[in-house]
């Protein structure tokens, strides 16, 4: 374990990649004590299915918006302050208007502004990849996911919680919580980082321009992105994995208690069980993974998908097996496709524009993925399992385009010779 390229990585990892890395477990840790029963905290307040399905739909059309704005932001602020800055609107805020919830009105104001994050999560990935090596973005990418899967562990802390004091006292304070540690993490992440290289020479470039003026380049930057294929696979793989994330995120916990009658409080058994599963996977198959292609372990990560959809809408009453051979299944897919598709926006887009192009394609995929939290939520309010049955459709067309995406790569490389995805 000591050679294990993994360790190697994370000991020797220096500048912003170290000071984005190291702090990601302040952030990880409460979003994973109260983000499984974030929405039967919104049913017990009294929200119904269709009202959850709203407000993440109106998030998310936020989102558009913001997503645009990003690049432009992030280019004038620069990329470390707009991360500090950002990083507590759309996080410690959210989370201290959601422990005062009261009704509809207190999740829909909390999601509005929590869909601030997408102007931080580009300012950030910036911060993240700019100035790192190239053969390390797996494994960099690979250890944020264990940073944020690894305090899965203290999950069953909210669950025992929640038997000590029932579920909305619990995570009223859970969010409290959350908000204090969201804080620090932005505060630690601002001091362990520098402004990057492209940073530094994008606040030069657009110093004197207004917002306007920047917005009005996103043509000529949008052009040049329809003429990359690799970045247009990739781009679907991500609305893919997005209106996925927002479904499941939304709605497992609703059909695990109300259709599969499993208590809430042992919800928190299956964020413990996923993150251990993930753990071993990533130090133990995505080594061997990282060696292949990207077509094949991203297809067959997507297949793995589908069978956990369908083991969840299949399992009966009370059907613990089941649903931890679908968690078992959907943390193993979700291993294997996720460092590769981060790792594919790293090196498929220009490092020129990277936050404008990466503005562009978060707006396509935001606008594309927004409708769907009403859609599922109005499906769910007919049946709990229609919204993952939208699920299965979705990642047999990522199985596609993982599959053409990498036979096209391939077929590039043979002419090209480029660096293997």
């Amino acid at each position: 374990m000591k050679n294990h390229s993994l360790i190697t990585t994370l000991k020797n990892l220096t500048g912003n990649p170290r000071g984005c890395v190291y702090p990601e477990p302040l952030w990880g840790i409460p979003f994973n004590l109260y983000a499984p029963y974030a929405s039967i905290y919104m049913v017990a307040i009294g929200l119904t299915d269709k009202q959850i399905g709203l407000i993440v739909s109106v998030s998310w059309g936020f989102q558009v918006l913001l997503a645009l704005l990003s690049g432009v932001v992030t280019d004038k602020l620069g990329r470390r302050l707009t991360t500090l800055i950002f990083d507590i609107l759309s996080w410690t805020i959210p989370s201290l208007i959601s422990a005062v919830a009261q009704n509809f009105w207190y999740f829909l104001a909390a999601g509005i502004i929590n869909s601030v994050w997408r102007i931080t999560h580009n300012s950030w990935s910036c911060l993240l990849v700019e100035d790192a090596e190239e053969d390390q973005l797996v494994d960099i990418y690979t250890w944020i996911y264990i940073a944020n899967q690894i305090v899965g562990f203290v999950a069953p802390l909210a669950g025992i919680l929640i038997g000590i004091f029932s579920l909305v006292p619990t995570v009223r304070g859970l969010y409290f919580f959350a908000a204090f540690m969201f804080t620090l993490k932005a505060v630690v992440t601002y001091q362990m980082t520098q402004e990057t290289k492209q940073g530094i020479i994008r606040l030069h470039e657009t110093r004197h321009q207004s917002v306007f003026s920047v917005l009005g380049e996103y043509k000529g930057v949008f052009q040049n992105l329809l003429k990359s294929p690799a970045t247009l696979y990739t781009a679907g793989i991500m609305l893919v994995i997005s209106i996925s994330a927002m479904i499941s995120g939304s709605f497992w916990g609703i059909i695990v208690t109300e259709k599969l009658n499993v208590p809430a409080q042992n919800l928190a058994l299956f964020p413990f069980v996923k993150t251990a599963i993930m753990l071993v996977f990533f130090f133990l198959i995505n080594p061997v993974l990282n060696r292949l292609h990207f077509k094949l372990p991203m297809t067959i990560g997507f297949l793995g998908f589908i069978i956990s959809q369908i083991l969840l809408i299949t399992a009966p009453e009370k059907g613990y097996f089941m649903l931890l051979v679908s968690v078992f299944l959907e943390a193993c897919s979700f291993a294997a496709v996720s460092p590769l598709v981060d790792r594919l926006i790293a090196l498929t887009i220009d490092p020129k524009e990277r936050a404008r192009i990466q503005s562009i394609l978060y707006v396509g995929v935001i606008l594309l993925t927004s409708p769907f939290g009403w859609i599922a939520g109005t499906l769910s309010t007919l049946n709990k399992d229609l919204p993952f049955v939208i699920n299965i459709i979705l990642f047999t067309a990522g199985a596609g385009l993982a599959y053409l995406g990498g036979k096209a790569s391939q077929e590039r490389q043979k002419v090209e010779s480029p660096v293997i995805l």
